[in-house]
């Protein structure tokens, strides 16, 4: 009978600390999925404002070797992140492409100039250094026009503005429900020790001596919790980009690392915390109070 009675306890206690850890590891794991949403916009806002092009458009009277060095000289330019020349044959066979139909053969002449598409960093992506850069070289002899879409870098920088608050304020709301739910999680953890805890006080146990077992068992929780978390974010990002070829380009494992040690360090520091609160609560706590 004596068996049975101390094994049901321990169950009861492996089985709330197992609950913890999954509770911990489930809620880390949805604030890594925002981390990872947030890097992968972050990059595709990039990719984007590095993909807007600007068609530099040539005077007809200029030869190659003047163009190449014109691409050159544009290249150096700070604004500048690089640069493809297009010759009036590779203009006229992508324009065919496009249009379906050879219309050089129905004109009898290639119209089309050769130009040098220009690509911008993407902290000169927007209207006001694209029209400071067109400046400084429409002094150019060499070039005839500069021609872009201006509504659509304002769309594309407007949007990218909006979302990225949107995604900014569920990233801080979902870190608070997150600390939330954990410190919650561990708290009823520490509820089912009460008795215990307050035991070991009243035999003399110390404060500290009392704290210091369930605040190491709080970190390795949080630790455990933390590493499923991280496995189950990987598995995801391998799952998403086998689904998706594309988000290959957005992936930058350095940020991803940063994302994993943050989950970690999350899951190690709330649960530690609200384990040495959750301690100290019960520990100041009257023993007529643990009834309640």
């Amino acid at each position: 009978m004596s068996v049975i009675e101390q094994g049901s306890p321990r169950k009861k206690t492996k089985s709330v600390y197992v609950s913890t850890v999954i509770s911990i590891a489930l809620v880390l794991l949805m604030t890594g999925l925002l981390g990872l949403i947030l890097v992968h916009a972050k990059n595709l806002s990039r990719y984007v404002k590095e993909n807007i092009v600007l068609n530099v458009i040539v005077n007809e009277n200029v030869n190659e070797g003047d163009v190449l060095s014109l691409q050159k000289d544009l290249e150096k330019d700070s604004y500048v992140l690089r640069s493809e020349y297009v010759s009036k044959e590779l203009a006229a066979k992508n324009l065919k492409e496009d249009l379906g139909e050879d219309f050089v053969e129905y004109l009898g002449r290639n119209p089309l100039l050769p130009s040098i598409d220009i690509y911008m960093k993407e902290q000169y992506a927007n209207s006001d250094s694209i029209q400071m850069f067109i400046d400084k070289i429409g002094k150019n002899s060499r070039i005839k026009e500069v021609v872009y879409q201006e509504s659509l870098i304002d769309m594309v920088n407007k949007n990218i503005r909006v979302i990225g608050i949107v995604i900014l304020a569920f990233t801080v709301i979902l870190l608070i429900i997150a600390i939330a739910l954990i410190n919650n999680t561990i708290r009823l953890a520490i509820y089912s020790q009460r008795f215990l805890i307050k035991s070991m006080q009243l035999i003399g146990a110390t404060k500290n001596f009392i704290r210091k077992p369930y605040i190491m068992y709080g970190i390795a929780h949080g630790l455990i919790g933390a590493l499923i978390a991280i496995l189950l974010l990987v598995l995801t990002l391998h799952f998403a980009q086998k689904q998706v070829p594309e988000l290959v380009f957005l992936r930058d494992w350095f940020e991803f690392a940063m994302i994993f040690i943050i989950v970690l360090g999350l899951g190690i520091l709330i649960s530690g915390a609200s384990t040495y609160f959750a301690v100290t609560k019960y520990l100041r706590a009257k023993s007529a109070s643990l009834y309640r």
